[in-house]
């Protein structure tokens, strides 16, 4: 439930928000709906990794991955695009797995 709730939100805010926005959503749906430590970083994690994914898959598929191409020239790693899509999605997931494991321990401490 919390993995499909960070999914959904985090998607549907990539669009008109800063990406840091993930961070305070993973946030707020650990604090709110988390129980556990591991299963919030992993669903906080999962959830920001397929989001993002998916945004670079439409963003650069209907350009045929000509700024995908160019970026990875700039970086020492194999020149294909699908590793930076790896690599966006990875921090982009460590930021969620972060944020919400964050805030799942906040809600510990708060807890009586």
């Amino acid at each position: 439930m919390l993995l499909l709730i960070i999914l959904v939100l985090s998607f549907a805010c990539s669009y008109f928000l800063p990406w840091w926005m993930i961070a305070i959503i993973a946030f707020l749906a650990a604090f709110f709906i988390g129980k556990t430590s591991g299963r919030s970083f992993w669903s906080g994690f999962g959830g920001v990794f397929i989001a993002w994914s998916i945004l670079v898959l439409l963003k650069t598929v209907p350009n045929n991955n000509i700024l995908a191409n160019r970026v990875i020239q700039l970086f020492p790693l194999p020149h294909h695009w699908i590793f930076l899509l790896l690599i966006t999605a990875l921090i982009g997931g460590l930021v969620g797995g972060m944020s919400a494991l964050s805030g799942v321990l906040m809600k510990k401490v708060w807890k009586p």
